[in-house]
């Protein structure tokens, strides 16, 4: 489509039909839930809209393609990356022409949607290497361990961006235990063990009391609430991204999620992460999060949420997840005190520390020292077993880990 023509006038051979199903086509390998008939549709549009610029026949084709809202930044992206104009190897030549140095432009924020797109346009291009003789080589496989398998247990600071890509997809696949609890509210149950009585009054009126027949009710059973606090400071920067991916794979399956984003202030990024597409959660998160690589205050962030969300938040037998390395900059008294009052607040309290996946760590520094204490569990969440294992332990059955104080007295040990 050459620049300034009109994307209906702009393939003289005909060729606009078969440039709008590949562009289906690729919508579909990025997610988007399109049928055969939507190619068709989207055909037929083009044709009796009588296209004039290049908005009308965005619209036209976001009118047909695009069902859900968070499909939206996925077909932004890729429309602009097919239906680019051609004024761009132009805009190349001019950037390699010899002209005085100019001080580089700041890099353009990745856009919600971008990467998901990209992959759908280039997907095996990456990998396409030139054909050539290699000889057979027989390996015995009896001792290897399969490719998933190291995937599993790789630790995502050393992951590739491919590898990080598979992971993003094995987080969305996981599956969280029926973890029930019983409230104090109750629901029709004809198998009930109790006695429903205003069920039984009510009934009874339709024959005019006439006829009493017994009702029966039974506790109501639901998924206790999960409150996540997580580290985003400079010493997470590894590991942010695929938690917060984790993280919005719990919002989608859990109802009550709520999700707690700290460096050296607290950020509520809950409404964030109920974004339907990943991209977009992960982008809101970072344009609401003010603090984000930057210093560490785990006590002052405790302490806000102590004093303005933990009543609002915990709930239920709430289940609290923290996840930081536990580098304390500010008061460790502060933190012990605002770690006990946290720990009094909810159900069970699981502290996930990246730095568990070193062999030789121990709790040393003052402020792991000063958490210890006051959690029941404590996890490493380096790697996707391990986040496998932290879905395990969210159910009534789950495997269990040794007492974190345990920790403390090793420490102890190994410093006498």
């Amino acid at each position: 489509m050459r620049s300034g023509e009109a994307p209906g006038e702009a393939d003289p051979q005909g060729k606009l039909a078969d440039n709008i199903a590949y562009f289906a086509r690729a919508l579909r390998k990025a997610g988007l839930k399109l049928g055969p008939s939507a190619t068709l549709d989207a055909i037929e549009a083009v044709k009796a809209a009588g296209l004039s610029t290049r908005d009308d026949f965005y619209w036209t084709l976001h009118a047909v393609l695009v069902s859900r809202r968070e499909d939206d930044a996925v077909f932004s992206e890729a429309f602009r990356l097919f239906w680019r104009s051609r004024d761009l190897i132009e805009k190349m030549i001019a950037m390699f022409s010899p002209r005085a140095p100019e001080r580089p432009a700041a890099p353009e924020k990745k856009r919600a949607g971008e990467s998901r797109a990209a992959d759908a346009f280039f997907e095996g291009a990456r990998d396409r290497v030139t054909p050539q003789e290699r000889p057979e080589v027989e390996i015995d496989s009896s001792l290897t361990v399969s490719g998933n398998e190291v995937l599993r247990q790789k630790d995502f600071a050393q992951m590739t961006a491919r590898e990080v890509e598979e992971a993003r997809r094995e987080i969305g696949r996981l599956r969280l235990p029926a973890d029930l609890v019983l409230t104090r509210r109750f629901r029709p149950d004809a198998r009930g063990e109790r006695i429903d009585p205003r069920a039984m009054m009510r009934a009874s009126m339709r024959t005019g009391g006439d006829l009493v027949l017994p009702k029966f009710r039974t506790r109501r059973a639901v998924h206790p609430p999960l409150v996540v606090i997580a580290d985003i400071s400079g010493s997470m920067t590894q590991y942010t991204r695929i938690v917060l991916h984790f993280l919005h794979a719990l919002t989608e399956k859990r109802r009550h999620v709520h999700t707690f984003l700290f460096g050296t202030r607290l950020t509520n990024v809950t409404r964030q992460m109920r974004r339907k597409d990943p991209d977009e959660a992960l982008a809101d998160c970072a344009e609401a999060v003010k603090d984000w690589s930057g210093g560490t205050r785990i006590g002052e962030a405790l302490r806000l949420f102590n004093h303005g969300w933990s009543r609002r938040v915990l709930t239920q037998g709430a289940v609290v997840l923290l996840i930081t390395d536990g580098l304390e900059r500010d008061s460790i008294e502060d933190l012990e005190a605002e770690m006990e009052r946290l720990h009094k607040s909810c159900r069970k309290l699981i502290w996930l520390n990246p730095l568990l996946r070193f062999d030789g760590f121990s709790a040393r520094a003052k402020g792991v020292r000063a958490m210890l204490p006051h959690v029941d569990e404590f996890r490493s969440v380096h790697s996707l077993e391990a986040i496998e294992a932290l879905c395990r332990a969210l159910g009534p059955d789950g495997d269990r880990i040794a007492d974190p104080r345990a920790w403390l007295q090793a420490a102890d040990r190994a410093a006498a």
